[in-house]
């Protein structure tokens, strides 16, 4: 696939989610660029606000088995990965897969469950294999995490730790829609009669993996390279840092600015597609100072301030 049909594939994809969710372009952008990328997303944001449905819209479009886990306190990490059952009629024991065996899986307020059953998350999403009982199977092609988290209600959860939040490409948030959003929503669920939005397949499974594949043709310059890094070090030089983003966090600054420079319409990486990705590759993998905590600081306000500091290369260097 070349450059040009991945550009087109794509804009279809967002299209046609659109008819789902009311507003949302860069939301769903950003979730397309991660997906693209075969990267997984950590979506948190109030209740409400369509996090599940853009799980299952994204499926729907691309033709991909979606499985939703509910992760509560008492889940299991056989609940997620499976088991084995002993068969009373041939007297041997028969794996049964789990939820995560799928294409795309919606790990649904990922923080409820104990961190046993969130570490069960962290082989697949790595390896992109499963480890039970001394077996290890591998998971089908594409396989991505999309999982959900609310920022209150924290009673009872358990924070993901930072070992596995570097796993996400990119932490995203929807946000409420603005009021002509809102009203254009009401009078689509009007129209239409039902609750539930009927997509259409807009790709399947192999023509996603070979627009993922296409981005391997987009450039990237050794000054943009050089740029990447940068701010990548910028924020493990920063004073109101505990932790700063490690190589993944470069890694997931150029597989994204890639994605965006490829539906943007061009084969090569531009500084602006780095900025357009900063702040949801990086924010989550930062760990600040406690003490900063209280001057409510957050690790969003670091990467920009990397933005403003680090030198951008100049275009005729790109």
């Amino acid at each position: 696939m070349d450059l040009s049909e991945l550009r087109d594939r794509a804009a279809r994809i967002l299209l046609e989610l659109e008819r789902a969710i009311v507003g949302k372009r860069e939301a769903l952008e950003l979730i397309l660029l991660a997906i693209l990328s075969d990267g997984h997303v950590l979506l948190e944001d109030y209740p409400g606000l369509a996090k599940t449905l853009i799980a299952r819209s994204f499926a729907r479009a691309s033709s991909l088995d979606f499985a939703r886990v509910q992760f509560t306190p008492d889940l299991m990490p056989s609940d997620v990965t499976g088991s084995s059952i002993f068969d009373q009629r041939s007297r041997e024991f028969t794996f049964l897969p789990g939820p995560i065996f799928t294409n795309l899986l919606l790990a649904d307020e990922i923080n409820r469950a104990p961190p046993k059953t969130q570490a069960a998350l962290l082989e697949a999403m790595q390896e992109r294999q499963v480890t039970t009982e001394g077996t290890t199977r591998p998971l089908t092609a594409p396989f991505i995490v999309l999982a959900t988290q609310n920022p209150i209600e924290y009673e009872g959860t358990y924070p993901l730790p930072e070992a596995q939040l570097d796993r996400f490409l990119v932490k995203a948030a929807i946000g409420y829609p603005a009021r002509e959003h809102e009203i254009e929503l009401l009078g689509r669920r009007l129209a239409r009669g039902a609750d539930e939005v009927e997509l259409s397949p807009v790709v399947d499974a192999p023509t996603l993996l070979a627009m993922q594949r296409a981005l391997e043709h987009v450039h990237v310059s050794d000054p943009v390279q050089g740029y990447i890094v940068d701010l990548v070090t910028a924020t493990r030089s920063s004073p109101r840092l505990a932790v700063g983003a490690s190589p993944r966090g470069s890694l997931a600054l150029l597989k994204l600015s890639r994605a965006k420079a490829a539906i943007g319409g061009r084969d090569f990486v531009v500084p602006e597609d780095v900025k357009g990705v900063a702040v949801p590759a990086l924010a989550h993998r930062l760990t600040l100072r406690p003490e900063l905590w209280v001057q409510r600081i957050r690790a969003e306000d670091i990467v920009a301030e990397a933005l403003e500091s680090v030198p951008t290369p100049p275009a005729e260097d790109v």
